[in-house]
């Protein structure tokens, strides 16, 4: 039988119970959720005015979905591992409508500042719209060390960024210092990239795997909450150390994103969930587009994607079309560009050759001088030179226009 109370799971006895009651030592379990990098007041360059709005709205959106899943879960408390902002220099109102998103949670909420929002001198955590409107239940997490959450026995140990710029390992330097933890939970809240596979291995900030694990296979840490990836990943072999991703995907590379992490804990077993909490999706895809059967499966494809709204694409072409296909291509990515988030074409990855054919000149119906430019411009857009392109979208524009004509 199990007994909740403020996160904390009771097995083998009733809370409280003690020697010489006949109970058994209880199993006392944690649950708390884990987040990070919610990165409030990102703009993304490629969204118009309106989504970006609605991409603003929808972060405010997940952190009230965090809060309801944490009241629906039982969890004790709640983690935010760094990159709570964009940045230290925000308007005051994302600030406000933040902290109002905030105020939805009925437990603790600590945050953790990053490398995007550093607890240094101009920190957005000490300005004064986050000073006069943060609700009482959001802990700002802005020096290394301990702190107890009320209520359970939990200590989280922190390791805020305070400049932009490390030149040491934070999560190194507060796990150094842990002893054995005895009867209570240590977690380590930390930001930033471990050393594990990373590009720039010399890098003096990395997160060593090695000393986190060391730090739990000796009793003093229990679980490594970490910021900075934005997809879910778990590290190491102890499976306590975990980035959980961000609520919100930000780009396309992100594997998993748009979760928390719902963390069941004890001193002999731990179990971390995946939670989804995010309702936007990046996606990209390659085509080869050589004819018009071949331009209409790039429209089905775009057609198939059901929340439009919320989905920003990125499309890449290789292949040749003749005029009317490409303008039956264009004619489709206009189209989805009024319904998608934002539509973009991976211009470095795409090939695209536009040539006229035969049935493209006898449809244009031009002659003289402007059937010379026609062939000309035809003969450039198949050449490998750099001006390739500008013809093909002259050719593309001489098309359409002679089809309105027409």
């Amino acid at each position: 039988m199990y007994n909740l109370l403020k996160g904390a799971l009771w097995t083998g006895g009733q809370p409280g119970a003690g020697a010489g009651q006949g109970c058994k030592r209880r199993r006392v379990i944690v649950r708390f959720l884990h987040t990070g990098d919610w990165q409030l007041g990102m703009t993304r360059h490629f969204l118009s005015a309106d989504a970006q709005a609605r991409y603003s709205e929808a972060r405010l959106d997940a952190i009230r979905r965090i809060a309801e899943l944490a009241r629906t879960e039982g969890c004790a408390f709640v983690i935010v591992s760094g990159d709570v902002f964009e940045s230290n220099h925000l308007d005051r109102q994302v600030v406000i409508r933040s902290l109002d998103a905030m105020a939805a949670f009925d437990v603790p909420l600590y945050l953790l500042p990053g490398n995007h929002d550093p607890i240094n001198a101009g920190s957005v955590y000490r300005s004064a719209a986050f000073q006069d409107h943060c609700p009482e239940q959001v802990v700002v997490l802005g020096s290394p060390g301990a702190v107890a959450v009320p209520g359970v026995d939990v200590e989280l140990v922190a390791a805020p960024w305070d400049s932009k710029q490390l030149l040491d390992d934070l999560v190194a330097n507060v796990c150094a210092g842990l002893s054995p933890a005895g009867y209570s939970f240590r977690v380590v809240v930390g930001h930033g990239a471990v050393d594990e596979g990373s590009p720039n291995p010399d890098n003096p900030a990395l997160i060593c795997v090695s000393v986190a694990e060391h730090a739990i296979r000796s009793g003093c840490v229990h679980y490594v909450a970490l910021g900075d990836r934005h997809s879910t990943t778990e590290v190491g072999g102890t499976g306590r150390i975990w980035y959980s991703g961000t609520p919100v995907v930000t780009d396309y590379d992100e594997v998993e994103p748009g979760n928390v992490l719902l963390v069941d804990l004890d001193r002999d077993s731990i179990s971390v969930e995946r939670k989804p909490v995010g309702s936007w999706q990046f996606t990209r895809r390659s085509f080869d587009v050589n004819n018009r059967g071949e331009v209409d499966a790039v429209r089905e494809w775009l057609d198939s994607i059901t929340d439009k709204r919320r989905t920003v694409v990125k499309l890449s072409f290789v292949g040749t079309l003749n005029l009317a296909d490409k303008a039956r291509l264009d004619a489709v990515l206009a189209h989805f560009d009024d319904l998608f988030a934002a539509l973009e074409t991976w211009e470095r990855h795409t090939e695209l050759c536009v040539l006229a054919d035969d049935g493209d000149l006898r449809d244009l119906g031009l002659s003289g001088f402007a059937a010379e430019a026609v062939n000309e411009l035809s003969a450039l857009a198949g050449a490998a030179r750099p001006e390739a392109a500008v013809a093909q979208d002259a050719l593309g524009l001489v098309y359409r226009l002679a089809g309105r004509r027409s």
